[in-house]
């Protein structure tokens, strides 16, 4: 049975149904949820709920209730605990302006490392270990001091070097998720090693099949699929690297209702970095132009990543924290807003995720600006409020992102 309730009547242990506001409104990001302390309650009056629908029948209230994504509107079962706001900031944390020239450095470091990395493994030279990890320990410490600069920078991709950036960004995107998890630092780290290292194995591919503009054919498929245990071979006799290093590249394509490769294990048997890993990488694949497709706005493949967490492919809480994570309009989203202006999402704002920090570069008459500016959606003074209306395709709107965010974080 379910009944409407005020703010004020709500107790801990009640099962919230339905707000009324969106729960993209809120920092929780999911449908249905069980008060399980006091700051929960304070969060939803924070974010100006007044009333909403709570289950009153004892034998109903689970202590952990179906979640559910509003990018969708269907039930997601999870054997993991429920996924809670992001951890506020802590007391060492530095503002993201000051943060992401740093950011930038230490991305563009690992590139070139990664890069160096494939190079001697194709050379059949051993990898430079300790430069490996002398990066991510700089990426780990760049995530603790901001969680969101770094993550903001996995929009740099170049389509001519594709599989180093996709190293890069896999394994910052990966690292940050792991941080909003609550990941000490070795955890991030470990997990930073191996998820930039984690294509290593396609190295052993053959150029001209990577590289193919067209689908491949069912047994060029299956050489591309060797590229995992080849990438496990090249890691294993890898000195420094233990086996825990070795899951992002073991288990990338591994899914949890048990349907990947190369061991078709299920999520039982799959590691926690295995699991991140699975998402990052295809989230990271999709956005990124390739030989054979072009990438796709950052909003429609969270979309597919959640349809794939519905059909079991995909942990459905890790996909709803990674949504946190990345922000419903990811840094570099084209938006239209309620005014006709364009802009561009500058930073996201995790408590208030429909209202990111967005650069605005074209009027409503679609006149680019001389001069873009910036406002933060969630700090508005000026009434009417503006407001996203719709997410634009960079090829459609004929704006590069990258050309306006970069000149800030150069």
């Amino acid at each position: 049975m379910k009944k409407q309730i005020r703010i004020d009547e709500l107790t801990l242990g009640m099962v919230i149904e339905k707000l009324d506001r969106s729960w993209l409104s809120t920092p929780f990001f999911c449908h249905k949820m069980t008060i399980a302390s006091a700051q929960q309650i304070a969060q939803l009056k924070a974010c100006g709920v007044q009333t909403l629908t709570v289950r009153v029948e004892a034998e109903e209230v689970r202590e952990e209730a179906p979640i559910q994504s509003t990018l969708e509107d269907a039930p997601v079962e999870s054997t993991s605990e429920p996924t809670g706001p992001l951890p506020p900031p802590t007391s060492t944390q530095v503002p993201f302006e000051d943060e992401l020239p740093v950011a930038k450095q230490v991305y563009h470091a690992a590139k070139t490392i990664v890069q160096s990395a494939m190079q001697d493994v194709r050379l059949g030279r051993a990898i430079n270990v300790d430069a490996v990890q002398s990066v991510i320990t700089d990426m780990t410490e760049s995530v603790f001091r901001n969680p969101d600069a770094l993550p903001s920078l996995s929009r740099l991709k170049q389509f001519d070097e594709y599989t180093f950036y996709h190293s890069v960004n896999t394994a910052l995107l990966a690292m940050s998720l792991g941080r909003s998890l609550g990941f000490d630092r070795s955890m991030i780290h470990l997990a930073g090693v191996g998820t930039l290292l984690h294509d290593i194995g396609k190295m052993k591919v053959p150029l001209e099949l990577l590289n193919k503009p067209g689908r491949f054919e069912p047994h060029e498929m299956e050489i591309v699929k060797q590229h995992v245990l080849r990438g496990v071979e090249v890691l294993s006799s890898t000195t420094g690297l233990g086996d825990t290093y070795i899951q992002p590249a073991l288990e990338h394509h591994e899914r949890v209702n048990g349907a990947g490769y190369p061991h078709r294990r299920a999520h039982q048997d799959i590691s926690q970095v295995g699991l991140i890993t699975a998402v990052v990488d295809i989230y990271d694949a999709m956005t990124s132009d390739r030989v054979y497709h072009k990438g796709k706005p950052a909003h429609e493949v969270l979309q597919l990543l959640y349809r794939l967490s519905l059909e079991g492919h995909l942990d459905p809480t890790l996909v709803q924290r990674f949504i946190q994570v990345v922000g419903v309009y990811p840094v570099g989203s084209v938006v239209e807003l309620n005014t006709g202006e364009t802009g561009i999402v500058k930073r996201i704002n995790h408590d208030a995720p429909l209202a990111p920090v967005v650069l605005f570069v074209k009027s409503a008459g679609n006149t680019l600006l001389s001069h873009p500016q910036e406002e933060d959606l969630s700090q508005q003074a000026k009434i009417p409020h503006r407001s996203i209306k719709t997410i634009l395709h960079p090829h459609q709107s004929g704006i590069d992102p990258s050309l306006y965010l970069d000149k800030k974080a150069a």
